[in-house]
């Protein structure tokens, strides 16, 4: 009992399972037992072990409350509802309310409203009913939502972690992955960080280099890292890709545990690396992802890196089981948080680091997803920033080159538990239709992935009403994206999914290797599961049109093996249509630019960005689902200038280029 009052779990397994054996009637020792197996999120242990108080202990309320949570933490939802009633019924109040949050995750509001109310869990009803008011109404619209379907290909490549039992941090986070038009045929190609050897943290063969794909158009990618030039040399993470020089050429940035890369396009299918000429040079701390963004609006695009943690080889702990095979990866709280930083550019092909006095680097964080857009609607583009256990960071731009971090306040620090997650990745971008940006974002098993929707510059968590909550428990998230997979006009949602741990079997209930997912749609403010075969540590993911057939596909990033491509064959999907922008007055990618479309009777809004996911890079061009219309009756284009742009009756199944008056 003292150990699990200091919260050292582990250390009251032991005494508190001989005590359980030693006598099951004893009141105590099988039910705790049973709490700690919980906390530890070993839910099958859990689940015998309240068993056996339920059948041996005087109190069998807590016993059955205790079964209840473990059936369904592990998704056995119909056996949990049982033993919560059977708890409520032997007066459990503590049972009434967690029963009613149950059902919240379930999508039954009114249920949960109706537990809440007769336990008088004030706090918990306000929550509820926040969250089912947040809820969009029914356009009027209705799409079928088409299943999504895809087909699988792989990458020739390997990425590697070169891990060596030694549990570093580093390991667990590759590897971003970029989705950009490198050689301008108008097919986007791929990019893949790759790792190096522990602890030099530099490549020792060619197995471990960053690798380049070209699009051969076929449904095939074609390896030309050697022949562009970036191989790499070091512990890579991220991606971004972007026009940062407006020459036509898309250049990559890449981000590194020891340090970051810049690779200017030279326009001949070769890359150079600048990263000390455009001042970016040094050892900046171990950065995760990165976005290219025009803070200020003068049409050269900047740059935005996410820092994790200050992490040294040579002292990393040792966390876990003192038992073979039992070593786990230390959580964040052994690190300390790093600040982000803001390179402005300068125009001739250099970066002055405005970290400070933007008010970026006041704060520190453990970043791990960047997402970019104007979540107030006030013209000017915002920074999301996922952190990792930490509260998450929201960057509003204050339009005089300085950021203010207004994350609690708009309702985005934290998820409706007022807890900190283990963010991963995150989009902004408007899923329900309303013209203003939501935040999606993924995190740890048994924290749920946070969907937040946009009220008008402030968020609700919707996770439980929207369903996303009993759906993503039981996974650990990294990429992700918002993106019309079915082209019906709702906008989809996607997780790469893997856990940190690679032996997470052998210390909870939940799997190492895990599936990725797609959430359909459904229009009504709800999500439809469905869920990809293949299990596996997937890490980023990078979205695009592949093969040109309208069809958003994705390409994600697995551990220690090769990268796959899921070829999007939805069987009646709809129509689409996208936008390639050239900007004039605004940078030449239109990186920023709002698109406001009518069609079939449906307004929807996307916007041009790259910075989508965990630490990748997604094709810029900005895509719309049609449903049965086969064109566009009205295309509205806010352009970064803050030019506007009309187009009327646009035809669809094609994209579009749309150049800036």
């Amino acid at each position: 009992m003292t150990y699990s009052a200091q919260n050292d779990f582990r250390k009251s397994e032991e005494p508190f399972r001989r005590a359980c054996s030693l006598d099951p009637r004893e009141e105590n020792a099988c039910y705790y037992l049973g709490r700690v197996y919980y906390s530890l999120s070993r839910f099958e242990e859990a689940r015998r072990a309240f068993e056996i108080a339920l059948r041996q202990s005087a109190d069998r309320s807590r016993a059955a409350h205790g079964l209840a949570l473990a059936l369904a933490a592990m998704d056995r939802n119909a056996e949990a509802e049982v033993q919560f009633r059977e708890a409520i019924r032997l007066n459990q109040r503590q049972a009434l309310i967690d029963y009613g949050l149950f059902l919240a995750k379930l999508g039954r509001g009114q249920e949960s409203l109706a537990a809440l109310r007769k336990a008088g869990a004030k706090a918990e009803i306000d929550r509820v009913s926040r969250e089912f008011g947040a809820l969009p109404r029914p356009s009027g619209w209705k799409a079928a939502a088409p299943p999504v379907r895809f087909r699988e290909s792989t990458l020739d490549m390997v990425v590697r972690n070169g891990a060596t039992g030694g549990k570093h941090l580093i390991e667990t986070m590759l590897a971003g992955i970029a989705a950009f038009d490198y050689d301008g045929d108008g097919w986007p190609d791929l990019f893949i960080s790759n790792g190096a050897e522990i602890p030099s943290l530099r490549k020792v063969d060619e197995s471990y280099s960053n690798r380049l794909f070209r699009n051969n158009r076929d449904r095939t990618f074609t390896d030309v890292t050697a022949r562009a030039g970036l191989t790499g040399s070091g512990y890579a993470m991220g991606a971004a890709a972007a026009d940062y020089d407006n020459d036509g050429h898309p250049d990559l940035f890449v981000t590194g545990v020891r340090g970051n890369t810049l690779y200017h396009n030279r326009g001949d299918g070769t890359f150079e690396d600048v990263t000390g000429r455009a001042g970016l040079s040094g050892d900046s701390g171990w950065s995760v992802a990165a976005a290219w963004f025009d803070f200020d609006r003068d049409g050269l695009l900047d740059l935005f890196v996410v820092r994790y943690v200050s992490w040294n080889p040579a002292s990393e702990i040792y966390c876990g089981l003192e038992k073979p095979g039992y070593r786990t990866y230390c959580h964040p709280s052994y690190y300390q948080p790093l600040p982000n930083a803001l390179y402005r550019n300068q125009g001739d092909g250099t970066f002055r680091d405005v970290s400070n006095e933007s008010g970026i680097a006041a704060h520190r964080g453990k970043g791990m997803g960047v997402a970019v857009g104007d979540y107030d609607g006030d013209g000017w583009p915002d920074v999301f920033v996922a952190n990792d256990t930490l509260p998450n960071f929201l960057f509003h731009n204050e339009h005089n080159g300085r950021f203010r971090e207004s994350a609690l306040a708009a309702g985005v620090a934290y998820n409706d538990n007022g807890e900190a997650v283990s963010s991963m990745g995150a989009d902004l971008r408007d899923f329900d239709n309303d013209g203003r940006e939501d935040l999606f974002v993924t995190a740890l098993t048994n924290e749920t992935f946070p969907l937040f929707r946009n009220l008008g510059g402030r968020f609700a968590d919707i996770t439980a009403p929207s369903l996303l909550a009993a759906a993503t428990l039981r996974w650990t998230g990294w990429g992700l994206g918002i993106y019309d997979l079915n082209n019906d006009g709702f906008k989809d949602l996607f997780a790469a999914n893997g856990n940190v741990n690679d032996n997470a079997e052998l210390t909870s209930s939940r799997a190492s290797r895990q599936p990725n997912a797609a959430f359909v749609n459904r229009g009504d403010g709800t999500f439809r599961v469905e869920v990809l075969p293949g299990e596996a540590f997937h890490r980023g993911a990078a979205f695009a049109d592949f093969d040109r057939d309208g069809r958003i596909d994705i390409a994600v990033t697995r551990l220690n093996e090769k990268p796959i491509v899921l070829w999007n064959i939805t069987e009646g999907a709809g129509h689409a249509i996208s936008f390639r922008l050239v900007g004039r007055r605004s940078n030449l990618d239109g990186i920023g630019a709002r698109v406001h479309l009518v069609a079939g009777g449906m307004e929807q809004w996307n916007r041009a960005t790259g910075s989508v996911g965990y630490s990748g890079s997604s094709e810029l061009v900005v895509h719309f689902g049609l449903g049965a219309a086969r064109s566009a009756e009205r295309v509205e284009v806010e352009w970064p200038s803050g030019a506007r742009q009309i187009l009327t009756n646009v035809a669809g199944d094609r994209v579009v280029t749309v150049k800036e008056p």
